[in-house]
C-alpha cells in the first residue's frame, strides 16, 4: 500500500506530503541503523543532525504555517501519515509527540507573550518539550482519568507553588520547555515553563517496550517549582478543559503517524513476501501469508478512513471525544494486527533488529496504552451509549 490518501487533499497539503514522504525515504531511513538511536529513543544529536536538514529540504514542522497556525486536521494527517514511514520521520519532519500537541494547545490557548517565549522556539525545532499530567499509578495519581490528579499547586504571591510526582513523562530528560498540570482550590492548571529547573528532579528513565521518543519516559520529583503567575495557561481551574483542547488531535495525530509507520512495515512484509521462496514457491503464493498480507491492505484503509472522517468532525470546530475515542480504538487496534501480521510473515527476520518490523511492532503495542487503553475507551463510549439511551426515553 503506497503511503497516499483516497481522497483529494488541497495541493499545498499534497505537495507537502509528496516533499516529506521524499525526504523521509530518502534521507531519514538511512538513519534507522545509527547507533545514536538509543533505547530511550534517538540521542538529541541525531535529532537535531535530521531537523537541519529537514529545515533545509523545506520539511521541518511542515503542518504549521509560519505564524503558528495550524493546517487543518485533514491537511495535517496527509502529511503526518507521511512522516510516519520512519519512526525517525516524525522527529525529523518536528511532528512528533509530545511536541506537536504542545505546539497546538500553545497555539490555541497562549496569549502573545507566551507564544514568543514557548511557541516559537518549539516550531523552531531547535528545542524539544514534556507534558507533565500522568502520576504514578501505585501512588494513586492520575492517569487515564485526570480526575485523580495529587500534584498541587498553591499561589503565593505572584507566583505559584508546585509539588508532586509524575510518571511517563516522555522527552522530560533534555527538554526546554514543560508544560505542567497541577491541581489548584479552583481544580486543574496548567503552567509554561523553563528546563531544566532544579525543582524538577528526573528519578530515572524507565525502560519501556517502546523507544522511539528522545529522552525516553522518566519518573520525575517536583519539589517547590515556583512558577509566575503570567505562566499559566489560562486562569486557575481551567486546565481540564484546556486539556480537552489538546486532547483529540493530539490523540487524532498518534494515529496519523502510527499508520505511516504500518504502511512501510507492510511494504517490508509485502516484499519480503514476494523474494523468499519456500516449498517450491514465493510466500505470498502460500494462501497463510497471502491473505494475511490482504488483512493488511484492508485494515491500513480502515484505519486510514477513520482517521480522516475523524479529521473532518475536528474541522467543523467541535471538540471530537466520541470520534477521537472510537479512531484510537479502532486504527490502534487494527495497527496491531497490522503490525503482528508483518512479524509472522517473515518469521526470524520479523523478529529481529534487521527490518524496522520489530521495532513498530513494540512502538504500536505501546499506542495501544498511551493516550487512554483501548478498554478506557470503550468504557467511555459505552457510558455514552447508556446516556442516548437513557435521553431517547425521556422523549
Amino acid at each position: 500500500m503506497h503511503a497516499e490518501s483516497a481522497y483529494s487533499d488541497p495541493p499545498t497539503a499534497a505537495a507537502k506530503a509528496d516533499a516529506v514522504e521524499q525526504f523521509v525515504r530518502n534521507v531519514v531511513i538511512p538513519y534507522e541503523q545509527d547507533p545514536r538511536n538509543g533505547e530511550h529513543g534517538p540521542d538529541d544529536d541525531l535529532v537535531q543532525e535530521l531537523r537541519d536538514k529537514a529545515r533545509t529540504a523545506g520539511v521541518l514542522t511542515p503542518h504549521v504555517l509560519d505564524h503558528g497556525i495550524h493546517l487543518s486536521q485533514r491537511d495535517t494527517a496527509t502529511i503526518l501519515i507521511r512522516s510516519g514511514l520512519s519512526p525517525l520521520g516524525p522527529q525529523a519532519c518536528n511532528t512528533a509527540s509530545p511536541d506537536e500537541g504542545n505546539i497546538y494547545l500553545i497555539g490555541k490557548v497562549g496569549d502573545d507573550a507566551l507564544k514568543r517565549r514557548f511557541l516559537d522556539p518549539l516550531l523552531s525545532g531547535r528545542v524539544r518539550s514534556a507534558f507533565f499530567m500522568t502520576e504514578p499509578a501505585l501512588e494513586g495519581g492520575a492517569g487515564s482519568d485526570p480526575s485523580m490528579m495529587q500534584t498541587t499547586a498553591v499561589l503565593d504571591g505572584n507566583h505559584w507553588v508546585v509539588n508532586g510526582r509524575k510518571a511517563f513523562i516522555t522527552g522530560a530528560q533534555g527538554a526546554s520547555i514543560g508544560i505542567v498540570m497541577a491541581k489548584s482550590n479552583d481544580g486543574a492548571c496548567m503552567f509554561l515553563i523553563d528546563l531544566p529547573d532544579p525543582a524538577i528532579g528526573i528519578e530515572r528513565v524507565l525502560d519501556t517496550i517502546d523507544n522511539s521518543m528522545p529522552g525516553g519516559h522518566a519518573v520525575v520529583t517536583i519539589d517547590d517549582l515556583r512558577i509566575p503567575a503570567d505562566q499559566m495557561l489560562g486562569n486557575s481551574g481551567e486546565g481540564f478543559a484546556y486539556a480537552q483542547i489538546r486532547l483529540s488531535p493530539a490523540r487524532l495525530s498518534h494515529c496519523m503517524r502510527w499508520l505511516g509507520a504500518c504502511i512501510r512495515a507492510h511494504e517490508i512484509a509485502t516484499d519480503y513476501a514476494c523474494r523468499r521462496h519456500a516449498f517450491g514457491k514465493t510466500l505470498i503464493d502460500h494462501e497463510g501469508v497471502g491473505f494475511m498480507l490482504a488483512e493488511n491492505m484492508i485494515d491500513l484503509r480502515l484505519a486510514e478512513q477513520m482517521v480522516y472522517w475523524c479529521a473532518d468532525a475536528l474541522d467543523t470546530g467541535a471538540l471530537g471525544v466520541v470520534e477521537s475515542s472510537m479512531t484510537k480504538v479502532c486504527v490502534s487496534e487494527a495497527l496491531m494486527r497490522v503490525a503482528d501480521r508483518c512479524v509472522q510473515v517473515m518469521g526470524g527476520l520479523g523478529v529481529s533488529g534487521e527490518t524496522i518490523v520489530e521495532r513498530v511492532f513494540r512502538e504500536i503495542r505501546a499506542f495501544r496504552i498511551y493516550d487512554g487503553p483501548t478498554e478506557v475507551h470503550k468504557w467511555s463510549l459505552a457510558k455514552k451509549i447508556k446516556r442516548d439511551w437513557k435521553a431517547a426515553q425521556d422523549h
